[in-house]
């Protein structure tokens, strides 16, 4: 049996008011309209569903037993429509972002506030981890978003968006203010501090020296950009770190080494999933991130 739902509308807004002419109004259409419409619903399920009265209509048995079910059902689709609502309005909803710990430290977290006070009835939950991972989790359908370095070559199934650029520079603490390297070779005759692969940071970096002819072998090789910072900061060494994620310690910790060569600047970008469309919390965010803070 293959019966309009719209056909059902109409039965289950006469029997809630008991009147052609109320259930006319409710769905702004003619009485006659709903009319026609009841008598091809009772054609084709073969049986009356309203008796007429003097005072308007009242459902049969048969009818009755009907409109438990269309109630119960007319009451889904509102609740659906209503949550749906409640989504696209960001009153509700789940945001679910991938990223490194340091792009999260160093990068997302003016954007998460910015959301968090636009949208405060959306959930926010970050997953931290390497970039393969976080790619993984994406495919998977476990976050809805990745924010990441955009890697040299192309990803077939995803999409992915510059967002700005990153410049990694080699910094001192006060000891190398105002210092200058005269050389490529003088500086990796120094104690480097830079992070170990798969790092994209260093990745760039061993790519760089490559097209140069040239090894490195670093004093020290640490996980995180937060701990290179921190040996730089105590006077480790000299490290390599992302100048846009050491803003504040550019005004008074950490001080750019000037040198002959610079390191390629690589991209940030975000990332999703090749012909899909990203749910209102990710979407949103995606617009905030287009907005360069």
């Amino acid at each position: 049996m293959n019966i309009n739902f719209e056909l059902y509308k109409v039965f289950y807004e006469v029997a809630n008011s008991g009147s052609i002419s109320k259930g006319a109004e409710k769905l702004r259409i003619s009485q006659p309209a709903v009319t026609q419409s009841i008598k091809t619903l009772e054609d084709e399920l073969g049986g009356k569903l309203f008796i007429r009265t003097p005072k308007g209509v009242i459902l049969t048995n048969e009818g009755n037993e009907l409109y438990t079910y269309v109630k119960e059902g007319m009451n889904y689709f509102i609740n659906g429509t209503n949550k749906f609502m409640s989504l696209k309005n960001l009153n509700s909803g789940i945001l679910n972002i991938g990223a490194s710990t340091t792009i999260s430290e160093h990068f997302l977290m003016p954007y998460l506030g910015k959301f968090h006070e636009l949208y405060p009835n959306v959930d926010i939950n970050i997953t931290n981890n390497l970039t393969d991972s976080l790619i993984k989790d994406l495919r998977n359908g476990n976050v809805d978003i990745v924010i990441m370095a955009i890697p040299k070559t192309n990803i077939k199934d995803l999409e992915i968006n510059v967002i700005t650029d990153l410049h990694d520079i080699f910094v001192g603490n006060n000891k190398y203010k105002n210092y200058n390297m005269t050389s490529l070779d003088d500086l990796l005759d120094r104690k480097l501090i830079i992070q170990k692969t798969p790092s994209v940071t260093r990745n760039n970096f061993n790519d760089f020296l490559k097209n140069k002819n040239f090894k490195c072998e670093p004093f020290m090789e640490v996980v995180s950009h937060r701990l290179a910072s921190e040996l730089v900061t105590n006077g480790f060494g000299i490290g390599l770190l992302t100048k846009e994620f050491i803003i504040k310690e550019l005004k008074n910790t950490l001080f750019e080494i000037k040198t002959p060569v610079h390191v390629p600047p690589r991209k940030l970008g975000y990332a999703i999933k090749n012909n899909t469309v990203p749910n209102f919390s990710a979407l949103k965010f995606i617009e905030l991130l287009k907005q360069k803070m």
